[in-house]
């Protein structure tokens, strides 16, 4: 635990300072979509003591770390082994018709990334599962050895923005049946990858391929998609939501979910906006904010954090 409990939250303070004029009130409560291993919760907790907590995780070892975590604040937490495209669901079976607080922290985190028997790591070897539930779905074993090189290809190139998604899918194809590691793919990517190509790139030549292959595995844009129409949906009136996105795919999907409810929809000819088709958000930042040169520095993950957050002002139509 104390290992898990040790990882830096991305974008802590500023999380905080965006949610916290919702958190005042008596009973608010604040949903973490994404509860990882507790660091924003907790954080949430303490500086907002009348605030409670309603935590969904679709990794079961991720809840049982948080409720270690958050003992002391048990009386005010419920946490719950859901995917957040089920908000509504949750919500709805704890009678919440609508919360004050939300944060979407996207990706794999910290702790699954460490622990090597998860497969989500390209720098330890381990079977090829990169499940973030590993009660159910398929595994990166499944998707090496079923996928047609056409499928791998379109993944690769459109998952992980993979530009040599056509050598490495097909090097796939032809040794897949002593593909069994995350070390055997990682070194087959590498061979795969033509070596000027590999000293003009930087990282792991690995690393777009492991990004594709899990977000293949847990479903994560449709995931997203869906989630954050039903994050904001969620909303109480003057209620706000902070989302931290890793990579293009998942930000483009929250900015353009964002923009839709941003947007007044009056017809350009009329004079005078209409009610109902004023925008239901206020944006609180300006485009998407960035971690500080110095957090980067500290805490690696934020390096390519993209943070969007945003202010329900009207009833959802």
């Amino acid at each position: 635990m104390n290992a898990v409990a040790q990882h830096t939250p991305v974008l802590l303070e500023r999380t905080l300072e965006l949610l916290g004029p919702a958190l005042q009130d008596d009973g608010a409560v604040y949903l973490d979509g994404t509860l990882g291993h507790g660091g924003h919760a907790e954080a949430v907790l303490k500086a907002f003591p009348a605030a409670r907590l309603v935590g969904i995780d679709r990794d079961q070892t991720a809840l049982a770390l948080s409720r270690e975590r958050l003992a002391r604040h048990a009386d005010r937490i419920e946490l719950v082994h859901a995917v957040y495209d089920e908000i509504p669901e949750v919500l709805s079976r704890l009678q919440l018709p609508s919360v004050q607080a939300i944060l979407l922290d996207l990706g794999v985190s910290s702790m699954q990334l460490d622990q090597a028997e998860r497969g989500f790591s390209y720098m330890q070897d381990a079977p090829l599962d990169m499940r973030m539930d590993r009660s159910r779905g398929i595994t990166a074993q499944d998707v090496v050895d079923t996928y047609s090189e056409p499928e791998l290809r379109r993944i690769l190139a459109e998952y992980g923005e993979e530009r040599m998604a056509g050598r490495i899918a097909a090097a796939i194809v032809r040794e897949r049946e002593g593909l069994r590691t995350t070390a055997q793919l990682a070194a087959l990517v590498e061979r795969a990858i033509p070596a000027a190509v590999r000293r003009r790139s930087t990282g792991h030549p690995a690393k777009r391929t492991f990004q594709a292959l899990r977000i293949e595995v847990n479903d994560e844009l449709a995931t997203l998609r869906r989630a954050v129409v039903s994050a904001l949906e969620s909303l109480a009136v003057g209620g706000r939501m902070v989302v931290l996105a890793y990579h293009s795919l998942e930000d483009r999907i929250v900015k353009q979910a964002i923009a839709r409810l941003a947007t007044d929809h009056t017809p350009i000819e009329l004079p005078v906006s209409l009610e109902s088709q004023r925008p239901q958000l206020r944006l609180l930042v300006r485009g998407a904010e960035k971690a500080s040169a110095a957090e980067q520095q500290t805490n690696s993950r934020s390096a390519s954090v993209r943070l969007r957050a945003v202010e329900r002002v009207r009833e959802a139509a």
